[in-house]
């Protein structure tokens, strides 16, 4: 049995369609609209506050090294266009750090806004009140974020509808790639701890995002590394590394990444006022997942959700839940489960699950500190994956056939003839495969689809501060680096988790 999912299955809605229509005629328009483009040097706040309000497409806003005291929100409300977005840019990859003490450093309200290179800091006296370094909403779509460094929200990222419900609209095409997003301290809050929480949306892309370090110290205890939910359709997780600690806390309930997330309600508040499915047509493939109390992988009214070719380590493994699920698992590595409960649908293909204790971290040099390089017996895992249509590549950009007899390997990495990356560090190269997002192959807003964001500028690097793949000290066997800015140890001490289950 096999579950055949459209890229996004659902009818357009008269808004959508009047969305489209507007999209069309700002790409039209683009050439004579960015014809007055400018480059706006910014060295101070207020200058950044002003360039905000006055951007016209194409502007790019260039940010010089140093700090920014953020105390009001920085309202993002003109409009760029497809083909000439506004850019809000550090001069040097995250050289400028923006202070946040506030509930939300921008909220962005209008299509085709890019940030990169960015460093945002919540530094609030209460955990209640640093909310957000980004807040999506209404006509939002189209937007970027790129190689941004942002720490110390309950949110980073959040998006919804505005209005919400039937006929809201909510934004759309939005890339995220090559961030790392993570909290210095558990958040003291009972407020919701997710570093990429989106309600509503379609075509939503995360990728090559460094995700780690997340915690909820009050309410529920319960956190997330990213979810996709409020009937938002055709999302794509793809080649993050999610580690839900790196400091050998074995504190709350951390799951990694997810579609549905904890759920939605009321109906008001999801897009065509139902929240259910929570998702429509999801993908999650080559993710490295590992070091989460939960499951690092958990479907919640997922329809049509494919889950293929992941490594989850350290974690209890995969859950679909609810008879709204439907999902197909293939070709993932787990040495965690994977589970269907209260009704859902699950086709499993190849997949290598409840792996003996021991087994990986005998065939990769330190799986704990996020290093995938092989080095042990590999048997379990090569050559025994499905060929999936939809995963070309690996978690490195590799592409998935093998030297022998072109059978894919299981889980995110193809491992030989190699080389592997340096697992530690997302690296943006490589395609997004098939498609940006849902089946079909149909592009992704940063595959250069026409309906999605545009996806010309280069990279910053292999990862925030554009430094390339980190060393790795092949002689010891371990990674010795520490990371860029955030004095975290990329090395990170082994432990054993205490696996809690979700309520």
């Amino acid at each position: 049995m096999s579950i055949g999912v459209a890229a996004d299955r659902r009818p357009p809605t008269a808004d959508h369609r009047r969305r489209i229509a507007r999209l069309v005629g700002l790409a039209i328009l683009g050439v004579a609209g960015s014809a007055g483009a400018r480059d706006v040097a910014i060295s101070e706040v207020e200058g950044l506050r002003a360039a905000i309000a006055a951007a016209a497409p194409g502007d790019v806003l260039l940010l010089a090294p140093g700090s920014y005291e953020i105390d009001r929100t920085l309202d993002c409300t003109r409009a760029g266009q497809a083909t000439a977005p506004i850019v809000v840019r550090s001069s040097t990859p995250l050289g400028a750090v923006l202070r946040v003490s506030v509930q939300e450093g921008f909220r962005v309200q209008a299509a085709y806004w890019r940030f990169e290179g960015l460093e945002v800091i919540g530094t609030c006296a209460s955990d209640d009140v640093c909310e957000h370094a980004f807040h999506l909403s209404g006509d939002a779509d189209g937007v970027v974020l790129r190689g941004n460094r942002l720490r110390n929200f309950n949110a980073q990222v959040k998006s919804n509808g505005d209005p919400t419900g039937v006929g809201g609209r909510y934004p759309d095409d939005v890339v995220i790639e090559g961030n790392e997003l993570y909290d210095d301290a558990a958040r003291r809050t009972s407020n919701p701890v997710t570093k990429v929480d989106v309600v509503g949306g379609r075509r939503w892309v995360v990728r090559a995002n460094y995700l780690h370090d997340f915690e909820k110290a009050g309410g529920d205890g319960i956190s997330y590394g990213a979810f996709l939910k409020g009937h938002s359709a055709a999302g794509l997780f793809e080649r993050n590394l999610v580690s839900c600690e790196t400091r050998g806390a074995r504190t709350g309930t951390r799951v990694g990444l997810s579609l549905g997330g904890g759920g939605s309600a009321p109906d008001t508040i999801c897009e065509q006022g139902s929240c259910s499915p929570e998702h429509d047509g999801g993908t999650l493939r080559n993710n490295l997942i590992l070091r989460c109390s939960d499951v690092g992988i958990y479907i919640n009214k997922g329809a049509g959700s494919r889950i293929l070719a992941n490594t989850l380590y350290l974690t209890t493994g995969i859950d679909v839940r609810f008879s709204e699920t439907s999902a197909e698992v293939r070709s993932n590595v787990t040495d965690g489960r994977i589970r269907t409960r209260d009704g859902a649908g699950l086709v499993t293909g190849l997949n290598l699950e409840d792996v003996t204790d021991g087994y990986l971290e005998g065939a990769f040099r330190a799986p704990q500190n996020g290093d995938f390089f092989p080095v042990g017996d590999l048997s379990m895992m090569l050559d025994r994956g499905e060929a999936l249509a939809d995963v070309t590549e690996d978690y490195c950009g590799h592409p998935r056939t093998s030297a022998t007899n072109h059978v894919p390997d299981l889980g995110a990495l193809e491992l030989l003839p190699g080389p592997v990356c340096d697992t530690r560090r997302p690296p943006l190269a490589g395609g997004a495969g098939a498609g940006g997002a849902g089946a079909g192959g149909n592009p992704g807003p940063g595959d250069g689809g026409a309906a999605g964001a545009p996806d010309a500028s280069p990279p910053m690097g292999n990862f925030p501060g554009g430094s390339g793949t980190l060393p790795v000290d092949e002689k010891r066997g371990g990674c010795s680096v520490t990371g860029a800015a955030s004095g975290v140890p990329w090395c990170l001490t082994a432990l054993a988790l205490l696996r809690r289950r979700r309520r």
